[in-house]
């Protein structure tokens, strides 16, 4: 039997108990060791629910056991900064919930603090692990739609309005939350230097963004663009993702959620005159979030590297910094 990584899960999120856990037990080399809650009746339920070894009252707890050789933190963002260096200085290594950082500061912060500890810190985009992902990167890498000249993505959720998420003392919003992955999305696809911002967005009375809208020019003269929202209309619990990539010879279109698994359809278009030729691509893959396990797992013991790795992150916060900016919301 492969070595087996001892985790320790910081906080009792939904994130947690509906994809990163679930994810966790199917992966290999994972074990789940402990788990932490701001109340120990709450992690003594997450114990029993899920079969973790021990129950912690408390985070610091859970990054006292010698036994805890990573820690996963789902915690709300503003606090993200604080767990993660604190984890890091344990020695422990660290995955941690997207948007790992409120700015770009702060993530450099975190990854030196990974530096100086010997350890491996990773974001949290489970998606970005997907097969679905590695298809769509590999034909726009094979050039069969030419040279990339427009990215179009959303990803707009509802049901949010009395949820954390959307508060700003604990750095909610929709681009915190969901625009984070049409930004990795976009960069994902696209390494250009970035020319111009354009954006706006609705926000509440306490200044926190409801639904948004951003241009993105990269100095190649291309363009990227996305919608990102967490109150999509009345309170239902419909949600809204898409993804069209144009290039020079065609075009891949994608209603894909993000974060999906199973069976995954996208389609794509060669222009040939004025003739077009579609067809369809088909990825199954099985959770994004035992991927994103696995990867952590071997990374851990030398035999692969973290996928989103420290570049990635800052050039997605430092995106995610100038949009925020541009709409108002830490004015």
């Amino acid at each position: 039997m492969a070595e087996k990584i001892k985790w320790g899960v910081m906080g009792t999120a939904g994130i947690a108990a509906g994809c990163t856990i679930p994810g966790m037990k199917e992966a290999e080399g994972c074990e789940l060791y402990a788990i932490a809650g701001r109340s120990l009746q709450k992690a003594e339920m997450f114990k029993e629910r899920f079969g973790f070894e021990k129950a912690y009252e408390g985070y610091d707890a859970l990054l006292a056991d010698p036994n805890v050789e990573a820690v996963y933190i789902p915690l709300p963002n503003d606090i993200h900064c604080e767990w993660v260096i604190k984890a890091l200085n344990a020695h422990k290594h660290v995955l941690c919930e997207k948007p790992m950082a409120m700015n770009e500061a702060e993530m450099r912060r975190m990854f030196a603090a990974a530096k100086e500890n010997g350890v491996i810190l990773m974001e949290a985009f489970a998606y970005l692990h997907s097969p679905y992902m590695e298809k769509l990167k590999s034909i726009v890498a094979s050039g069969e739609i030419g040279a990339v000249d427009y990215i179009d993505t959303a990803f707009i959720t509802q049901g949010y309005s009395d949820d954390f998420r959307l508060h700003k003392e604990f750095g909610g919003g929709a681009i915190y939350d969901v625009g984070c992955y049409c930004t990795s999305m976009i960069l994902s696809l696209k390494n250009a230097p970035i020319k111009y911002i354009k954006a706006d967005a609705e926000l509440d009375s306490t200044g926190v963004d409801h639904l948004a809208g951003i241009l993105i020019g990269f100095e190649d003269g291309s363009r990227a663009s996305f919608n990102t929202g967490m109150i999509l209309g009345t309170d239902t619990s419909d949600r809204y993702d898409r993804l069209f990539i144009h290039g020079s010879k065609g075009y891949i279109r994608s209603d894909a959620e993000y974060n999906s698994s199973g069976e995954l359809t996208f389609s794509v278009t060669v222009k040939n005159g004025s003739e077009r030729i579609t067809h369809t691509e088909t990825v199954t893959s099985v959770s994004n979030y035992r991927l994103e396990a696995e990867n952590m797992y071997r990374s851990i013991l030398g035999k692969e590297t973290p996928l989103v790795t420290e570049e990635f992150s800052i050039r997605n916060m430092r995106l995610l910094d100038s949009i925020l900016g541009t709409v108002g919301y830490n004015t």
